[in-house]
C-alpha cells in the first residue's frame, strides 16, 4: 500500500526520529488519507503489499514490515527484524534484533521476539512470553504466560495426548520439551 511520511515526528526510546505515515490509497488495514503509526524511514514499510503500521506502533533501524503484515497498538519493531506475510504484531509486543515474524504468526500482549528467533506458520506468542536466541516457534504452537524460550529450542505443534514438560537446571536455565501423556 502506498503511503507518505507526514511532517509529524516523535523520538523513540532509541533516540531515533520517527515520522507518522499516511495512506495514499485504500488497503487491507487502512483507507486513503488515514493516519498510521510511525517509521524512521521509507525503507521500514514496503509498499508492494498491504503492509501497515497503525496506532502508536513504530518501526525503526533496518527493520522491515512487508507483504500484508501489520504492526499496531503500541508495538514496535527495530534493529534488523522482519515482519512479513500475513503476520501481526500488536499490543505492547516488541520484535527486535535479527528476529523474524512471518506467515500467519501473531505476536501480541507484552511478548518479545528477539535475537535470531523466528516465529512463523500459525504460531502465536503472547502474554509476557519471550522467544529469543535461535529459538523457532512454528506450526500451530502457542507460547504464552511468562515462558522464556532461548537456546535454539524448536517447537511445532502439540498433538492430542502431548504436553510440555519443563526442567529447571541448577544454573538457572530451563529446558522445555514435548512429552506423551
Amino acid at each position: 500500500m502506498k503511503y507518505k511520511l507526514t511532517s509529524e515526528t516523535k523520538v523513540n526510546i532509541h533516540g531515533k526520529t520517527l515520522f507518522r505515515i499516511q495512506a495514499e490509497e485504500d488497503g487491507k488495514w487502512a483507507t486513503k488519507g488515514e493516519l498510521g503509526g510511525w517509521v524512521e524511514a521509507e525503507k521500514n514499510l514496503n509498499v508492494s503489499g498491504d503492509a501497515w503500521v497503525s496506532g502508536d506502533a513504530w518501526v525503526s533501524g533496518n527493520a522491515q514490515v512487508s507483504g500484508n503484515a501489520q504492526v499496531s497498538g503500541d508495538a514496535w519493531v527495530s534493529g534488523d527484524a522482519w515482519v512479513s506475510g500475513n503476520a501481526q504484531v500488536s499490543g505492547n509486543a516488541q520484535v527486535f534484533g535479527d528476529a523474524w515474524v512471518f506467515g500467519n504468526a501473531w505476536v501480541f500482549g507484552n511478548a518479545q521476539v528477539f535475537g535470531n528467533a523466528w516465529v512463523f506458520g500459525n504460531a502465536q506468542v503472547f502474554g509476557n512470553a519471550w522467544v529469543s536466541g535461535n529459538a523457532q516457534v512454528f506450526g500451530n504452537a502457542q507460547v504464552f504466560g511468562n515462558l522464556k524460550l532461548t537456546l535454539g529450542l524448536y517447537f511445532g505443534f502439540l498433538r492430542k495426548g502431548e504436553k510440555l514438560e519443563k526442567i529447571e537446571n541448577e544454573d538457572g536455565t530451563t529446558l522445555v520439551y514435548k512429552n506423551q501423556l
